[in-house]
């Protein structure tokens, strides 16, 4: 098992070691592209209608019983279900590379929630929604890989921030976790003076009417037990075999100054010799269709290799 899982990692490095100005990516047409659906959950958790999109592998409806990997895609703060193809201009460009690969994706809506399980709205529990009823739903109605080998979660900003939680929280069910441009420091604070100290504090409006409602005031349990930094610090050592491969990125010229928490979170991630990858690169806080071709390139990999280990 041991040689296994070194070799694992010597080849995920060596895969996905890249040219960081090669922000060009092959737009070469394919034939066949995924279909978009968009489904409604009716979530007792939320007490309403939950939205999400599905993008389909363009072959799902002709190979009745293949089973597709999954990846979840979180939007950040602002954006929505639908935000995914505004990365790339349009949803039609990025389905020309998601055809590239045999994955069923999904983008579920996050509101203004931070994927957490709000402390003061009862039905606001964006966390447990997306583990105890978007996830089942998912298996139960698509050819879905259901074990963790199957199944990634990432997101950019609000979501890079929910999808490392997930991947620390339930490493059960999650091979790979990534965020870009991550939010890692937004339940970093305790009390209402130290937020508005944080940098992204000053350049959100209203960021104490966002965050309040979700992490309470610093006086409930809610704020620390959702701080990343203070999550993977004591996640215990016995639990780091267990835990999924993170990536997480920033832009040099993130205008939320989000680099210095993620430089800091790699470091935690290092320091504890949890697999993982950070990059930084010249960019700002948006997310570049290129870091979305990488993951799905990155994805591609792991699965195959899960698969690959699953049947030994």
């Amino acid at each position: 098992m041991k040689n296994t899982t070194v070799k694992f990692w010597f080849i995920l490095f060596c895969a996905f070691t890249v040219t960081i100005n090669a922000q060009k990516v092959d737009t070469t047409l394919v034939a066949a592209q995924p279909k978009v659906k968009t489904f409604k959950l009716d979530s007792k958790l939320m007490a309403r209608q939950m939205p999400y999109n599905v993008i389909l592998p363009a072959d799902y409806e002709n190979e009745k019983t293949v089973r597709y990997p999954v990846i979840y895609i979180l939007h950040g703060l602002g954006g929505d279900y639908k935000s995914l193809g505004r990365s790339f201009g349009d949803n039609s460009q990025f389905l020309e590379y998601a055809a590239k690969h045999r994955f069923i994706i999904v983008t579920p809506e996050g509101g203004t929630g931070f994927y957490t399980d709000s402390a003061t709205e009862p039905d606001n529990r964006y966390e447990s929604y997306f583990i105890q009823e978007l996830i089942p739903e998912i298996d139960r109605n698509f050819r879905s890989i259901t074990e963790r080998r199957g199944r990634a979660v990432a997101g950019a900003s609000m979501g890079g921030y929910g999808a490392l939680k997930y991947g620390v929280k339930y490493p059960q069910m999650f091979v790979l976790a990534a965020s870009w441009s991550g939010a890692v420091n937004v339940a970093s604070w305790r009390n209402e003076e130290q937020l508005l100290s944080i940098p992204f504090a000053k350049t959100i409006p209203g960021i104490k009417q966002i965050l309040f409602p979700v992490f309470g005031d610093g006086t409930k349990p809610t704020l620390q037990e959702n701080d990343l930094f203070k999550i993977f610090k004591e996640v215990s050592q016995e639990k780091i075999a267990g835990l999924p491969f993170f990536y997480l990125d920033c832009g040099t010229e993130d205008q939320l100054q989000l680099l210095e928490p993620n430089r800091q979170l790699a470091e935690i991630l290092l320091n504890r010799k949890i697999p993982h990858q950070y990059r930084h690169f010249p960019g700002d806080h948006r997310l570049q269709a290129w870091l979305i071709t990488d993951f799905l390139s990155l994805s591609e990999r792991i699965f195959a290799f899960q698969k690959s280990a699953s049947n030994k």
